[in-house]
């Protein structure tokens, strides 16, 4: 488990209150470590305070759902529903209020590890095989038969989001929303152009892909293939 909090007194209740329900606990004081430990030891759970020094705690469950699917329930005393719906929305599993009781922190914490057990989200967090190929989306490393294969930014936001929904079709609009942001344009002919070069470096013949499928009028799907 990694607890994310600026106070150490807070850090330490939870560490007391969940050391019975989780194994090795990891502790962060600030963002940028927490993304950091995150990456290395893949926790098995991730307790983050919104009111963080260098970031907020919004930006933290972004930016680790973007590649991980552990589950992360956010501590904050702050109550506005709009801000909650926001948190749910950047990749956040659970919302606590503080004061909370170690009654309900336990509880909470249980059943989100349940959920992780019983869907988790194919190739997120550990690297996947597929053949010659292997993806790690959390180190950002891709070789194909042993040789490092490069991606460009773009390239990589796209990968990752077809790779954390692995199995299911990704509509063009949401994709181009994930890698994109707010910016304007035609959706379908950005992600063309793009898929097709993630094809070429990732796919054995990209003009008979295996990896990247096209569901047409939809938008794309990564199929996990051996």
């Amino acid at each position: 488990m990694l607890i994310v909090d600026d106070e150490a007194k807070i850090r330490s209740a939870l560490r007391q209150a969940l050391e019975r329900e989780v194994g090795t606990i990891f502790e962060a004081s600030n963002g940028r470590d927490a993304i950091s430990i995150a990456e290395q030891k893949r926790p098995a759970v991730v307790i983050v305070d919104l009111g963080l020094p260098d970031m907020d705690g919004i930006e933290v469950c972004r930016t680790i759902r973007a590649w991980s699917s552990v589950p992360i329930l956010v501590l904050s005393a702050r109550t506005d529903e709009h801000e909650k719906a926001s948190l749910l929305e950047a990749g956040a599993d659970d919302y606590i209020t503080k004061p909370f009781s170690t009654v309900e922190l336990r509880a909470r914490v249980r059943a989100a590890v349940r959920r992780s057990q019983m869907a988790p989200v194919p190739g997120s967090d550990a690297p996947i095989v597929i053949g010659d190929l292997v993806i790690d989306t959390a180190r950002r490393v891709v070789t194909s038969a042993g040789s490092d294969v490069h991606l460009t930014p773009t390239e990589w936001g796209l990968l990752r989001v077809l790779v954390a929904n692995a199995g299911k079709p990704v509509t063009h609009e949401r994709l181009f929303h994930a890698v994109w942001g707010q910016a304007e344009g035609d959706a379908q002919l950005y992600l063309r152009v793009y898929v097709a070069h993630l094809r070429r470096k990732l796919e054995g013949d990209s003009y008979r892909p295996r990896l990247i499928l096209t569901e047409p009028g939809v938008g794309y799907r990564f199929v996990l293939t051996t």
